[in-house]
C-alpha cells in the first residue's frame, strides 16, 4: 500500500534547505575531500571492490555539477559516467533493469549514473508510462538488484538532490536567461514543476521503501551549490574508507563472507579489519599455549 500522510511530515519536508558553506571553506573543503577520494581509488584494497553512485533529484538540483566533481579526483580511466534518457527501442525489448545491468562496473572502477532504474517509480509512476503494479513491483525488483550489487563487492551509494520550488524556479529564469545554459531548459521542466507535489509524494515512497542497509539513500540539501558538493564528496569518501577498512557505517549491512572470501581470493591485498582481528587472536593464542608449553618443562 502506498504510504499516506498524517500530519504532513515527511522526510524530505524535515530537511534544513539553508544550509550553506561559503566560497573560502568551500574551496578549502572540496579540495580536501577531492584529494582523500584520489587517494581511496587508489588504495590497492579497492582492486578487489567496485563503486556504483547513484544520483537522483529535482530538476536543476545540481547533480551535473556534483558528478563533475567526483569526476575531477579520479583517474579517466577508471570511471564511467552514464547518463540515463527514455529508454530505447531495444532496451524497451528487454527486462526493465538489464539496461542499468549492462553498466554496473567491474572490479576496481567506478560507474556514475546521472538519473537511475529509479525512474520506474518516479517518472515513470507520476507520467503514467507504465501500469500501476509495474511501478509497484519495481521496489522489490529494484532491492533485490542492490542486494545482489552489494553481495558481490560493490559498495553502492545513492544520493538524492533536494530544493525547494522556489529555489528550482530561480535556477529555471537563469537558465533562460544565460545563454550558454539556455539548452539546459526545456518545456517538459516546466511541464514537470506543475506535478511537484506528486513527485514528492512518489519521491518519499522511494526513500522509504528503498533506503536499506545494503544501500541506503543519502538525501542532501542542494539549494545551496556549495554545501551540496562538499556533503556528496565527503559522503562518498567515509563511506568507502569505512567499507575498505571493514568498519561498516551505521544503517549498513556488512559484506557478506562470499564477496569477502572471492575479495580475498582474487586480491589477497584486499584484507578487512575482521580478518585482522581474527589473525591477532589466533597468533595471540599460540604464543600463549607456547608459554604454558615451556611453563610445564621448567
Amino acid at each position: 500500500m502506498v504510504r499516506v500522510d498524517t500530519d504532513g511530515r515527511t522526510v524530505l519536508s524535515e530537511l534544513n534547505l539553508g544550509k550553506k558553506l561559503d566560497d573560502k571553506t568551500y574551496e578549502k573543503e572540496l579540495s580536501k575531500w577531492q584529494a582523500r577520494l584520489a587517494e581511496l581509488m587508489r588504495d590497492p584494497r579497492f582492486k578487489g571492490r567496485s563503486l556504483l553512485c547513484a544520483f537522483e533529484g529535482a530538476d536543476a538540483a545540481g547533480k551535473g555539477g556534483a558528478i563533475r566533481r567526483i569526476g575531477a579526483a579520479l583517474d579517466a580511466r577508471q570511471y564511467q559516467v552514464i547518463p540515463v534518457a527514455a529508454p530505447t527501442e531495444e532496451e524497451r525489448a528487454q527486462p526493465y533493469l538489464w539496461r542499468f545491468w549492462r553498466h554496473v562496473p567491474r572490479q576496481g572502477k567506478v560507474a556514475i549514473f546521472d538519473r537511475t532504474w529509479y525512474g520506474r517509480v518516479l517518472v515513470e509512476r507520476v507520467e503514467g508510462f507504465c501500469a500501476e503494479n509495474d511501478w509497484l513491483r519495481a521496489y522489490t525488483e529494484i532491492n533485490d538488484f542492490e542486494h545482489e550489487l552489494a553481495d558481490s563487492g560493490v559498495m553502492v551509494v545513492k544520493f538524492w538532490l533536494q530544493i525547494s520550488q522556489q529555489e528550482q524556479l530561480k535556477r529555471f529564469k537563469a537558465r533562460e536567461e544565460i545563454a550558454f545554459k539556455r539548452f539546459k531548459i526545456t518545456q517538459e521542466d516546466w511541464r514537470n514543476r506543475e506535478k511537484w507535489d506528486a513527485y514528492q509524494q512518489a519521491i518519499c515512497d522511494m526513500v522509504e521503501r528503498t533506503s536499506t542497509g545494503n544501500a541506503p539513500w543519502t538525501l542532501v540539501e542542494a539549494n545551496d551549490k556549495n554545501y551540496a558538493r562538499v556533503k556528496i564528496l565527503q559522503t562518498l569518501c567515509e563511506r568507502v574508507e569505512a567499507e575498505l577498512d571493514g568498519r561498516i557505517p551505521k544503517g549498513i549491512q556488512p559484506l557478506s563472507k562470499k564477496a569477502r572470501k572471492v575479495a580475498k581470493s582474487e586480491f589477497p591485498t584486499a584484507e578487512t579489519e575482521e580478518d585482522g582481528d581474527s589473525k591477532a587472536k589466533s597468533k595471540s593464542k599460540s604464543k600463549s599455549k607456547r608459554s604454558i608449553q615451556g611453563k610445564s618443562k621448567d
